[in-house]
């Protein structure tokens, strides 16, 4: 009797990059002292940015590593060079980033070079920092409300911009906007029956048409860097599908500056695509928490 063939699962790997906020004292210093490779790309980084940043990372003051300008480089930096040193051990079946995060998921599959991407980086934070002194704004993260509430909250009010701007897990959203509006939506989203509706301790309102004069900025920038075909999809923010077209890659990465990021439904779309490992190569574990409330059953690693 002729054994019945079973059908084997494949198991695909999927690296994801932290974005603002995962920063702390003393990042990437150990892949520095470890890894030659390592110093050489942090010393690289440094001659780019024309100051030596990694006195900032290793050494500095959590106050120091906040400024905008050099939180960026820095999570890029040490989320690029965590996945350059595993050399041919990084064998990525996807990628995406949180926000900051998708400019080092873009060189981790080689849609961007270290050098270009690190120089858009920078003039990203520099231009996101330029917007938020234009008009004071901010962000507030909501738990414990449906999405679909959410947005209808934000779309009743009328006293400024408020949109949902990071789609981070079920029952965790973050709106951003005008400071009016924002303490408007918290009162409402309260009312509403959320858990909390706190105002962040950030400098603007990121992911919201507030950021529209850094993403005219950036867009030059953009236009005038190569962009390569990957070697695998990344699931961008923006969409929250898998995108491998360099054109389309490149369009979709100026949109995120004013786009809310779809968290949520990156993780998602990555699992029915067949992720079943997720890894995380940055500062902190953010993203590995966010993974685990969407996608329960995935596998997680550092």
């Amino acid at each position: 009797m002729p054994r019945t063939k079973i059908p084997t699962i494949e198991m695909k790997k999927a690296y994801i990059f932290p974005g603002q906020g995962a920063q702390f004292v003393g990042m990437g210093k150990d892949l520095y002292d470890q890894s030659e490779l390592a110093k050489d790309l942090f010393e690289q980084a440094n001659a780019i940015l024309g100051f030596r940043i990694t006195d900032e990372m290793f050494n500095g003051t959590d106050e120091g590593l906040k400024q905008t300008n050099i939180t960026q480089p820095a999570i890029f930096l040490h989320s690029v060079i965590a996945a350059k040193v595993l050399g041919n051990d990084f064998q990525p079946d996807m990628v995406a980033g949180h926000s900051l995060g998708e400019f080092s998921a873009l060189v981790a599959n080689n849609t961007l070079t270290f050098e270009a991407a690190l120089k858009l980086v920078h003039q990203r934070a520099l231009a996101m920092q330029e917007a938020c002194t234009l008009k004071p704004s901010t962000m507030a993260a909501v738990l414990g409300l449906e999405d679909s509430k959410v947005e209808e909250i934000c779309a009743s009010i009328t006293s400024g911009i408020v949109v949902p701007a990071n789609y981070n897990c079920p029952g965790q959203l973050v709106i951003s906007g005008d400071i009016e509006a924002i303490n408007e939506a918290c009162e409402k989203l309260k009312a509403a029956g959320a858990k909390r509706a706190l105002v962040l301790p950030v400098g603007g309102a990121f992911h919201s048409p507030l950021m529209k004069p850094a993403e005219e900025k950036l867009a030059v920038a953009i236009e005038q860097t190569l962009f390569s075909h990957p070697i695998c999809a990344v699931y961008q923010n923006v969409t929250a599908s898998a995108v491998s077209d360099p054109m389309e890659i490149k369009s979709n990465l100026l949109k995120q500056l004013t786009a809310p990021v779809k968290w949520t439904q990156c993780v998602q779309a990555m699992v029915t695509d067949g992720a079943t490992n997720f890894i995380e190569l940055g500062p902190g574990k953010v993203l590995q928490g966010l993974v685990k409330k969407i996608a329960p059953n995935a596998e997680l690693n550092a």
